[in-house]
């Protein structure tokens, strides 16, 4: 057969119509695929593009074309916040670049040292925030997929501070009043600063309180954080997981962020004492 008709394909996945579509045009002569939709219904803004894109893709090699085209259109999810799942939400969005980076450099050399590399990757590690709220850089705020990756790629490489205000002035130049989702984005990256300064590897925060996790259940001043807890009142717990619990009544999300930021603060001066 060299000829397709598919009815009503603004109902199937664009990953499923360029399959369809393959199943035909493997001979001498020229194939047909056409792509019918019914003619008193005007069709969503996402059904139009999923055709307007197939009526691209008509050339040998389309296959990751297609596919940034299909994450253009449905989306990354959200690569930074609590609703990710997979090797990201379990490493963070900067450790899972970092080791797809050494992975991709090795497996360049030979396959052994890639290996090596994928097993044994560095011995930096990356805190992992969990607050309730949007993490991302928003398709309406940054339209085109590799500038919004390209953003992703320099948010997870700012040092400090200061790196951290020059990119968000950059961003209000170049695209406009920052969304809450891209200052929730900022404010993580932040948070994360701090957690590496004092050596906090989890924090989960939640109505009741703070639960902080520190990097190997070290912390480089026991001493002083021992004092700390003593004269808490009760209010800070050491967990038989090696795990502290700051009690503190959290109503809202902004007060879940300035808490977070407190207490990394508070560690920072225990180290420093």
């Amino acid at each position: 057969a060299n000829t397709m008709i598919l009815h009503d394909a603004h109902m199937y996945g664009l990953a499923q119509l360029y399959q369809l579509r393959g199943r035909i045009g493997r001979g001498k002569i020229r194939a047909y695929a056409y792509l019918t939709t019914p003619a008193d219904r005007v069709l969503g803004q996402t059904a139009m593009k999923r055709l307007e894109v197939m009526q691209t893709l008509d050339h040998l090699g389309a296959g990751f074309t297609l596919a940034s085209h299909d994450l253009d259109i449905r989306g990354a999810g959200n690569l930074l916040g609590e609703e990710q799942s997979g090797h990201i939400r379990e490493v963070g969005i900067e450790l899972y670049q970092q080791m797809l980076d050494d992975a991709v450099a090795a497996a360049r050399s030979s396959q052994q040292e890639a290996a090596q590399a994928v097993l044994q990757p560095p011995g930096s590690w990356s805190p992992a925030i969990q607050l309730p709220m949007p993490v991302l850089i928003p398709e309406d705020y940054v339209a085109d997929l590799d500038v919004r990756m390209s953003l992703y790629r320099r948010a997870a490489k700012l040092l400090d501070t200061t790196e951290i205000q020059a990119f968000r002035d950059e961003l209000l130049d170049r695209f406009g009043t920052i969304p809450t989702a891209v200052e929730n984005l900022l404010l993580i990256i932040d948070l994360k600063h701090h957690c590496l300064a004092c050596g906090v590897e989890k924090v989960d925060v939640g109505e009741k309180g703070v639960l902080i996790g520190f990097y190997k259940n070290t912390f480089n001043a026991p001493e002083a954080l021992l004092r700390f807890i003593n004269q808490a009142g009760g209010t800070v717990k050491i967990r038989p997981d090696q795990r502290v619990f700051f009690l503190r009544p959290l109503a809202s999300v902004e007060q879940m962020a300035t808490a977070i930021r407190d207490i990394l603060e508070t560690l920072q001066r225990l180290l420093r004492a």
